[in-house]
């Protein structure tokens, strides 16, 4: 394809952008299967008591999503980003099957194996995609419309799973969803996206940004010090996420929540974060990226620190809210700033090293949550989870230079 004929940004690129978002609501949602029944069938079904042992499957999930992140990020550049986007789809098509008629944790264990692989592949390449296509002036709003469908769709999944489960059983009918959602995902990958390379060569003849001669992993991870804030802060929210997806199910059925009210909790928070983020990655591009991220992360630690104390079920309604807005601050701003500060060259790696890290926050929020619920209490478990996001914040605030705000108008 000649770059002769591209041009960056949304509206250039409206028709393939819109189709790589209705791809990632179908990603989100494959995550929104589990999100409020997986813990109750765990303990209703399998008569697993343990804390630890139940959030195995977030363990699981999110160690093999976070190292299928970085290969489809360093391999994206190399056989195509819509080859990873395909391969993370043939790993996603039967893990609804396998939920569905499981007979063991170790087969539900492994279907998050493969959901994992799914949520790696599908949704970096999905993200790096969009980056290429948007252009520097729509960075921010780019990746807030992507996440705004992937994280939509787990909340809408997890309220229309947690109805599903409280009307006809946990098994099989709630997952019967998704289904479709990999059926739709892969076929609309195969014959409608086009890979976005010859957008990256464009890009890359107007950047100012110097390709890197070193290792990208270990820039992103630490040797670069605005890298490492993001990826630190990256890290944290996602171990919040881990706890929360365990936790919080088990934490409201022992308040004296029903199935039902605690699906829409559950589905709120992810909601929220999903909805928000079309503001907030828009707005982290005029306002640059720094002051949203340290706003996002104090929000929710202040909503984390907040939630053990409340028990009525509108209170954990609009806590679950807050927090969710909270994440919509900080998760496009994420990615747009690792995208502001390397070469479009080594856009895809070093996003595929930032989402190992981040994404490695699933495992050991999951982990940690485990064993302090054991030991202690779900409520120690959410509460020492908010002190790590708030000095997760702190560190941003203190630590991470400010970032130069794009200029409205520049798309290179």
């Amino acid at each position: 394809m000649s770059n002769v004929n591209l041009k960056l940004g949304l509206k250039s690129n409206w028709k393939q952008f819109s189709l790589l978002v209705l791809i990632n609501a179908f990603v989100g949602g494959m995550v929104g299967l589990e999100r409020t029944i997986l813990p109750e069938i765990a303990e209703t079904e399998f008569g697993i008591a343990a804390k630890s042992a139940i959030f195995s499957f977030i363990v699981v999930f999110g160690i093999t999503k976070a190292l299928s992140n970085y290969f489809a990020g360093r391999f994206a550049q190399q056989y195509g980003r819509k080859n990873m986007l395909i391969l993370g789809w043939l790993f996603g098509l039967p893990v609804p099957l396998i939920l569905m008629y499981a007979g063991s944790w170790n087969w539900i264990i492994f279907a998050n194996v493969l959901l994992g692989i799914n949520q790696g592949l599908a949704w970096s390449a999905n993200v790096i995609m969009k980056i290429d296509l948007a252009g520097k002036k729509d960075r921010g709003l780019a990746m807030g419309l992507n996440e705004f469908a992937g994280y939509l769709a787990v909340g809408i999944l997890a309220f229309l799973t947690g109805w599903m489960a409280s009307e006809f059983g946990l098994r099989p009918y709630p997952f019967i969803l998704g289904i479709g959602l990999a059926v739709a995902g892969l076929v609309f990958s195969i014959f409608l996206v086009k890979d976005t390379e010859p957008w990256v060569a464009l890009e890359s003849e107007g950047t100012d940004r110097k390709k890197s001669n070193g290792n990208l992993f270990w820039k992103t991870s630490w040797k670069d010090r605005n890298l490492f804030a993001v990826t630190q802060a990256g890290l944290s929210t996602n171990l919040k996420d881990g706890m929360a997806w365990g936790a919080f199910p088990l934490f409201l059925t022992a308040t004296g929540l029903n199935l039902a009210q605690v699906g829409i909790v559950t589905a709120i928070y992810p909601a929220f974060w999903g909805i928000f983020q079309v503001v907030t990655g828009k707005l982290s591009d005029y306002t640059g990226r720094k002051q949203i991220l340290v706003a996002g992360m104090l929000t929710q630690a202040v909503s984390l620190l907040v939630f053990p104390v409340l028990n009525e079920f509108y209170q954990f309604v609009i806590v679950a809210g807050t927090l969710g807005i909270g994440t919509a601050m900080v998760y496009p701003t994420f990615l747009a700033a690792v995208a502001d500060l390397v070469h479009p060259q080594d856009r895809a790696e070093s996003i595929g090293a930032f989402r190992l890290w981040r994404d490695g926050g699933y495992a050991i929020g999951a982990i940690l949550t485990g064993i302090i619920a054991d030991l202690f209490s779900l409520s120690l478990a959410i509460t020492a989870t908010g002190f790590i996001t708030l000095f997760s914040g702190l560190y941003i605030a203190f630590r991470m230079s400010a970032l130069n705000t794009p200029v409205a108008g520049t798309n290179n």
